[in-house]
């Protein structure tokens, strides 16, 4: 459903916030530094993040003010115990799409994420195509120039995965994490699994095996 980035320190609120969104069907995150929030955030690898102001290291607003120098569009949403006026301004100001305050309702909480992740996915193309391989993000089903082809949800993220890094070798770590979730066991053979299946839908070519590292759409 999303990849969201918890930037969070308090380990009780970091646990239930990741839980619950597991529970909804979202993969998270969860990082406890500035430092290693601007990391993941720039990375590309998310939909949103979820930011504590008060981080150990540095100022949640540093985390802001660095990812919008660095040009990056991720969705913000501050969750934080800082009630102020002044911080809420500052922190629409700079760039956060929203701005919580603790302590606050989960179900609340899981409302604004999914709304804030409707209208980022509400201007983005619903197809994304390589060459003559397409994805319908609306209905779900792959295209060839030659068959149109019915995947099952994991085919469906797996595939939409390998379409938004194509060209870009994806480990099987990388795969899992993204697909099934980073507590799912690290030496389960699914992903080759699921690639062979892949492949015999939209052509074994098109998905290639880089030894020793994963794989990559072409």
């Amino acid at each position: 459903m999303g990849r969201i980035l918890i930037a969070e320190d308090e380990e009780r609120i970091a646990s239930f916030v990741r839980k619950g969104l597991g529970a909804n069907g979202f993969t998270s995150t969860v990082v406890d530094s500035a430092g290693a929030a601007v990391d993941y955030a720039l990375t590309g690898d998310f939909d949103l993040m979820v930011l504590d102001l008060g981080l150990p290291d540095a100022d949640g607003f540093t985390v802001l003010r660095r990812l919008r120098e660095e040009g990056s569009t991720l969705p913000i949403l501050i969750l934080t115990a800082r009630d102020g006026v002044r911080d809420t301004v500052n922190g629409l100001e700079m760039g956060a799409a929203d701005y919580m305050t603790k302590p606050f309702r989960f179900e609340e909480l899981l409302a604004r994420i999914r709304l804030r992740m409707r209208a980022e996915r509400s201007v983005e193309s619903t197809v994304l195509r390589v060459g003559d391989l397409a994805l319908d993000l609306r209905t779900r089903r792959a295209s060839t120039d030659s068959a149109t082809v019915d995947l099952t949800a994991r085919e469906f993220a797996l595939l939409e995965l390998f379409l938004r890094h194509h060209d870009q070798v994806l480990s099987r770590q990388q795969i899992l994490s993204h697909v099934w979730g980073y507590d799912y066991d690290p030496g389960s053979n699914v992903v080759d699994v699921f690639v062979r299946a892949l492949r015999r839908k939209i052509g074994a070519h098109r998905i290639e095996t880089v030894r020793g590292m994963g794989y990559r759409l072409g």
